[in-house]
């Protein structure tokens, strides 16, 4: 009877705990908004903070998404920043899609495009990142990353970037 009793304890805590690592949040339907702290690299939809030699580089931006399926986001972003150069400002945009493989390694590749205010051609990059969702409620996670910006255009450089992830899951 002990032994019964154990294991059915044990079969139902098991499935208690299946049950609340089952993100809902990231099924078809849902919305995602997300905030990125990352590096001016490769213009921005992230927010950043960078000072070097007296020339002040920052961006602020933001992501949003939409689950069509189920781990399945489309998202667009959108940032604004001034690199501290003669390139003056830039307008950053950029389209994409965004996968959570088992509900917490999101993966995501996206074409990234900036316009500046003065001079030069404008940059273009098709990114792919990588990382874990870290769920610190059933809607946010802290999602750290690294991904590889693959240049467009001859004048700019391929870039490698860390980034820290904040997702509002909807």
């Amino acid at each position: 009877m002990l032994m019964a009793a154990v294991a059915v304890f044990g079969l139902s805590n098991i499935n208690a705990q299946e049950e609340h690592n089952d993100h809902g949040s990231i099924h078809e339907g849902k919305w995602l908004i997300e905030i990125n702290t990352g590096s001016w690299a490769t213009g921005s939809t992230a927010f950043s903070l960078t000072s070097i030699d007296g020339d002040t580089q920052w961006s602020v931006g933001a992501e949003g998404g939409y689950f069509v399926i189920d781990n399945l986001a489309i998202k667009a972003g959108f940032g604004y920043g001034d690199s501290g150069t003669i390139d003056g400002e830039a307008f950053a945009y950029k389209v994409g899609a965004k996968y959570y493989i088992a509900d917490k390694f999101p993966v995501g590749v996206d074409y990234t495009g900036v316009s500046y205010s003065e001079g030069g051609e404008d940059p273009s990059y098709v990114g792919v990142e990588g990382g874990y969702a870290w769920f610190i409620t059933p809607k946010v996670s802290i999602e750290p990353k690294i991904r590889y910006n693959v240049s467009m255009n001859d004048v700019y450089e391929d870039a490698f970037q860390a980034l820290v992830g904040f997702a509002i899951h909807l």
